[in-house]
């Protein structure tokens, strides 16, 4: 810290009780200076020599025969005219960051200017301010700081203004030459390193940072750590990646942890401030910046303490440019009146709509419009998609337990996804099982209307098994899934006797096969299937089905409970038989037939005995 030394006589100033201050001489006084409710006894002479404002003052009492002086609003208060008037005396005096202020405004007011006297008061505290505080880190922050109780003075002065540019000039200054943060200088300190020999010499210090300085400012109070903010994105030499980690930290530092004490009368409208200082301050771009999960958490609080509507919404849609960063649980902003769920789902289909138009917008329109092969393509190439796809579903999965919750809003949300960012679907199976467990009342039509959300082609392996023995999915939905899984496994052997080949072509032509079988054969198939009546007494015995699927099933068929385990023997075996033509047709037409003309009939004639004995894993 810099400080500056003015005067060479020694301190006669002397205090009688608390609210008298004289001077020790042998001359009598002949002034009284009141400043606040401190007397000051004092000699007219250097009082008059220095400050053209007492001259005034003193000229004027001696008219009106008055010998006390009222410096009325002084700014500084009885120690910054106690500073100026040791230097009127010539006595010593020590000007430091945490002084200089409140003594030149003091100055100011005293009018202690060169016209008065050359090398007065207000000259060296220039000097002091320029060739010292502002070429320091520190010093230009603790000047900063004591500036805010002489306002308006310390704004006339410029003194606030030639803070802030020192202070953001300083941010962007290459860290290799920074030696003048504090609070990263005392961690250096502390860094030795010791050597088997009991040697002890300083360690190697490690690069400084390019956010040396964010702790640092964060000792500011709001208003003013704005305006140096405003000063630092004004300079446009600092990432937006810094800014954003600035903020959060000076939101971390100062906003409370408890919602109590958040919303709390006594600190609800500096906190509303603080919040909405944090959202202007915010670099509104995708590539850098604060976090998806920060800005969202900044969403929460700035809801709490009712921030400005406008604010709100740049503050989401600044949130819905990198929904793809966020988690299910950022997402849980808790509902307000008159919403009747736990959490605020219109929120989120609101950041969903956001996203999915930019992303839209972003793209090709051209080539969106080709086909919808190519809109697959371009969907795929992009991982915000597929990101935002599982994000939805996994928040799908946190709210689906809401008995509040109704089914529009949960199809509606499911859908504003594109299919093609969906290419798995076992996040969306997962949230449909959990609200079917915890709305067990919805009707036939209901279940079946969320069910269709799902696609059974794109599950994968576990989750089509526990599908399979779900009781709680309509009887459709489990044909559907015994089908597909049917088919993959049909393809898994194909892949095997054909491994020589590359992995990429034998994929093809597994694809080609499937579709060529179904075009074939399908119609079979759905012919036999048609005239299936899903009852027991119809069913092959235990042990005939057991003795058919061991020659034809993998392992994975046996793990089905009974009834699913018919149903997917029926698709199994029929068709196949002793070798004859009929047979071998029907052989191939079991694996591609689309589940949707397969099931038309069968399905309503299972009975409820046969849907006691479908079990559910989850």
């Amino acid at each position: 810290m810099k400080f500056m030394k003015l005067g060479s006589k020694p301190d006669a100033f002397q205090a009688e009780g608390n609210s008298i201050r004289y001077v020790s001489s042998e001359l009598a006084t002949d002034v009284i200076v009141t400043v606040g409710e401190i007397k000051f006894y004092l000699h007219k002479f250097p009082l008059l020599s220095k400050s053209n404002h007492l001259q005034k003052l003193v000229s004027r009492g001696n008219e009106e025969n008055v010998d006390e002086i009222q410096l009325i609003n002084f700014p500084g208060g009885p120690k910054a005219f106690e500073i100026c008037a040791k230097f009127c005396y010539g006595m010593t005096v020590t000007l430091n960051p945490y002084n200089v202020v409140a003594a030149r405004c003091a100055a100011e007011y005293l009018e202690m200017t060169e016209d008065v006297d050359r090398g007065n008061l207000i000259f060296k505290i220039e000097v002091f301010l320029n060739t010292s505080v502002f070429r320091g880190w520190k010093d230009s922050i603790i000047v900063l700081q004591t500036t805010k109780s002489l306002l308006p003075w310390s704004e006339d002065l410029k003194i606030v203004g030639r803070c802030i540019d020192s202070i953001a000039s300083k941010t962007s200054v290459d860290p290799s030459n920074i030696t003048w943060s504090y609070t990263y200088n005392r961690k250096l300190a502390a860094t030795e390193k010791k050597f088997d020999d009991g040697l002890k010499i300083p360690g190697k210090l490690e690069s400084v940072p390019k956010d040396w300085w964010i702790e640092d400012l964060c000792e500011l109070e709001i208003d003013l750590y704005k305006r140096v903010m405003i000063a630092v994105k004004s300079k446009g030499r600092m990432q937006g990646k810094i800014i954003g980690e600035a903020l959060k930290t000076y939101a971390v530092r100062w906003l409370p942890d408890s919602i109590d004490a958040l919303v709390s009368e006594v600190h609800n409208r500096r906190n509303k401030s603080l919040v909405e200082t944090i959202i202007c301050l915010l670099p509104f771009d995708k590539s850098t910046g604060c976090s998806c999960s920060f800005l969202l958490k900044l969403l929460k609080v700035a809801i709490l303490v009712g921030a400005d509507d406008a604010l709100r919404e740049d503050l989401i849609e600044s949130i819905s440019l990198k929904l793809d960063e966020a988690s299910s649980i950022d997402l849980l902003v808790p509902a307000r009146s008159p919403q009747s769920t736990t959490y605020d789902i219109e929120l989120v289909k609101r950041l969903v709509n956001l996203f999915v138009s930019h992303e839209m917008n972003n793209q090709d329109l051209n080539a969106i419009q080709k086909s919808e092969k190519g809109i697959t393509g371009l969907v795929l190439a992009r991982g915000t998609w597929l990101n935002v796809g599982r994000l939805v579903d996994s928040y799908l999965a946190e709210i689906a337990c809401d008995p509040n919750l109704t089914l529009s809003s949960f199809t509606e949300l499911s859908r504003l996804v594109p299919e093609s960012a969906r290419p798995i679907h076992d996040g969306l199976y997962k949230a449909i099982d959990i609200y079917l467990k915890e709305h067990p009342t919805l009707t036939k039509a209901d279940r079946k209307n969320l069910c269709s959300l799902m696609d059974a082609k794109k599950l994968t392996t576990d989750a089509s098994m526990h599908a399979a023995q779900n009781d709680r999915l309509p009887l459709r939905v489990v044909v559907q899934v015994l089908y597909f899984e049917q088919v993959r496994t049909t393809a898994g052997v194909q892949t095997m006797d054909n491994s020589t080949h590359d992995a990429l072509a034998s994929t093809r032509n597994a694809d080609e096969e499937w579709q060529r079988m179904g075009s074939e054969n399908g119609k079979s198939l759905a012919r036999q299937l048609s005239q299936m009546k899903v009852k027991d007494e119809d069913l092959p015995k235990p042990g005939k089905l057991a003795k058919k699927g061991s020659k034809n099933r993998g392992s994975g068929a046996q793990l089905l409970p009974s009834r699913s385990r018919r149903i997917f023997d029926k698709l199994w075996v029929v068709g196949k038989g002793n070798g004859n033509a009929e047979n071998r047709s029907s052989e191939t037409s079991a694996s591609s037939q689309s589940p949707r003309s397969i099931i038309q009939g069968e399905i309503k004639s299972s009975g409820s005995s046969s849907r006691q004995r479908r079990h559910s894993i989850s």
